[in-house]
Parts: C-alpha cells; sequence; structure tokens
C-alpha cells in the first residue's frame, strides 16, 4: 500500500536527478504529505528525453466511463498488473517514475494506528515505479493519471504493512521509462521489494492523517516514550 508520501527537495535538486535540462514551466514546490486525488510529479521519456510534469493521483483507465473509477486505482498490485484490464496496456506502454524521499504508512491496528515515515538510509530522492494513463472526458477534456506500483513488503517494512511500493535501483530507472520495451517479461525483475537493509522508518505525528496538513511538522520526529 502507498497512500501518502513526501517530495522535500527542492525543483533544482528533482531535476538534476533525472537528467532534465530544460526550464520547467510547471508548478513545483515541496510536498509533506502527498495525498490521492491531487496532482503529482512525475518522470516520463518522450523518445529522446525524461520529461518532468504532474499527473492525477488515481488513474482512470482510457476506456473508463467515469473518472470516480480512479480513487480505486490509487495502486497497482505488481503481481497481477499483465492481469488487470486497467493496468495491462499502462505497463506495456506507460511507465513513469514517481519521484520522493519518503512515503508514509500506519504501524497498528483499530484505534491505536502509528503514522511511520518511510525513508532510504541515504535521505535521498528515489523512483516510485508508476503507471499512467490519459482519460477523455464526455465534454472532451483530457486528464492524465497515475497509479503507483506495490510489491510485498520487505523485511523492515513487514512489521508496518504488509505491501510498499516498489522503489527502482537508480540503474534500472532508465529501463522502466524505455518506450521500447514492451515485453513485460523484462520488467517484472524490477518489480521486487526493495532492500530492507537500505531503509528505514519513524514514528511522526498523526496530523499526517489530514490532507489539509502539508508541512515540515509531518516529518519531524515523534518520540513514543512518555
Amino acid at each position: 500500500m502507498c497512500g501518502r508520501y513526501t517530495i522535500t527537495v527542492t525543483l533544482e535538486e528533482l531535476m538534476l536527478h533525472y537528467d532534465i535540462y530544460y526550464k520547467y514551466s510547471g508548478r513545483y514546490s515541496p510536498r509533506y504529505n502527498v495525498a490521492p486525488g491531487q496532482q503529482v510529479m512525475a518522470i516520463v521519456h518522450d523518445g529522446e528525453k525524461n520529461k518532468l510534469g504532474e499527473l492525477r493521483w488515481g488513474l482512470v483507465p482510457e476506456w473508463a466511463k467515469d473518472e470516480k473509477l480512479g480513487y480505486q486505482m490509487l495502486n497497482a498490485r505488481a503481481e497481477t498488473l499483465a492481469e488487470k484490464p486497467a493496468f495491462r496496456k499502462p505497463f506495456e506502454r506507460k511507465r513513469c517514475l514517481i519521484p520522493a524521499d519518503s512515503f508514509y504508512d500506519w504501524k497498528g491496528t483499530g484505534k491505536h494506528k502509528q503514522p511511520m515515515r518511510i525513508m532510504l538510509r541515504s535521505k535521498g530522492i528515489f523512483s516510485m515505479a508508476g503507471l499512467y494513463d490519459t482519460w477523455t472526458s464526455p465534454d472532451g477534456t483530457r486528464i492524465s493519471t497515475c497509479t503507483v506500483v506495490t510489491t510485498e513488503a520487505n523485511e523492515m517494512m513487514a512489521d508496518i504493512h504488509e505491501r510498499m511500493p516498489v522503489i527502482l535501483p537508480r540503474e534500472m530507472e532508465a529501463v522502466w521509462l524505455d518506450r521500447s520495451i514492451t515485453n513485460t517479461d523484462r520488467l517484472r525483475p524490477l518489480l521486487q521489494p526493495y532492500p530492507a537493509e537500505q531503509m528505514f522508518a519513524y514514528p511522526v505525528s498523526s496530523r499526517v492523517g489530514n490532507v489539509r496538513n502539508d508541512d515540515e511538522q509531518c516529518i519531524e520526529p515523534l518520540s513514543l516514550l512518555i
């Protein structure tokens, strides 16, 4: 599962990481509590170079009758990408990277769930594997949307949640974006849990549960000691 994440770096850091050298004219600001249904930053490859842009989180397949379907498509299970009608074609031809520097998940059950911030030990940017599609509404409006691919949890994440986003190794980002690769058997080996020893997690405030809270307080470590 991946339902909230952060991307707190500067635009310059983001563009340098993804080898983007043209002037980006879109909107960008550091985000501390990115939520489903919002516009999110994503990287696609146009056949010549990486491009940075915005996609709405919650994939709406091109054949959907209603854009509300996107709220059911926030995540895509790696194990069934080639089987699900909504994900099959994007898996073959419409793959993207969703930049992040951490994601949130909730540990525990019932009323005692503790939000946790999960990061790489390097504390750097990482790429979540994503799929995208473009849907055209009855009035002709085109809406580009995305979903985050998830896999089974690694040993570190298993104590928090049974699923985690697919985090691509840096050297595999270009492979995931390569539009010439349509044989998904070549991509399946990428859809593995990220090495547990390269990740860590710490508790944060329950305020991340409210999408209106999007500031540095969301990522401040929370002491569980009384």
